[in-house]
């Protein structure tokens, strides 16, 4: 969706007509269920946050000033939700489901990990990227998997650019160590250690 139909929908909204956010809530519930299923590795407790999002969003709709794309107020929205339903619940222990393209495009593990099955290089990512803390895992799906800018990630979270490059940047190196750990040693050895 387009930021011009956005704000056409948003109008719409504000106007009086609470149909019109029905086409906001189509648009983008797979992008903040994703994120919140990445977060809370729980699919309860996704659409728990999923309608959470929405809801505080159709009450505060009147308060989006257009400053930033309509999707990355939503995601901060989303984001903020999840931390709350992450902190309330703090026993979740489910699996984080990965997609196996997008896992790719951290290349310095996608090196570590040549020649080993797809399968087995999603489920070691996965198990790699659950030994993260939540906002290590958070910035690291926002950046990589989600695609962000560090722009729309300092929106979503309130961190300063400097800090969201210092938290990336240790975030990425401790993945990394993690999956050296992980890797198969022959797999290691065969690519050498740096």
């Amino acid at each position: 969706m387009t930021t011009t139909n956005d704000q056409l929908y948003i109008n719409k909204v504000i106007n009086g007509d609470i149909n019109a956010f029905a086409y906001l809530v189509d648009a983008y519930k797979k992008m903040v269920f994703s994120l919140a299923f990445k977060m809370t590795k729980n699919r309860g407790e996704a659409e728990e946050v999923c309608q959470d999002t929405f809801i505080k969003a159709y009450t505060n709709l009147n308060k989006f000033k257009g400053d930033s794309k309509f999707s990355t107020w939503l995601y901060r929205i989303a984001y903020h939700a999840c931390l709350d339903t992450i902190k309330k619940n703090k026993n979740h222990n489910n699996s984080l489901e990965i997609n196996e393209i997008t896992f790719n495009q951290i290349q310095s593990v996608n090196t570590i990990l040549q020649g080993i099955e797809r399968k087995e290089r999603a489920k070691m990512i996965n198990d790699c990227l659950l030994e993260l803390q939540d906002e290590e895992r958070s910035l690291i799906w926002m950046f990589y998997f989600d695609e962000l800018s560090l722009k729309e990630i300092i929106a979503v979270t309130e961190i300063s650019e400097a800090n969201l490059k210092v938290k990336l940047h240790r975030a990425r190196k401790k993945l990394l160590g993690i999956v050296k750990e992980n890797a198969a040693p022959e797999l290691i050895s065969h690519y050498g250690r740096k």
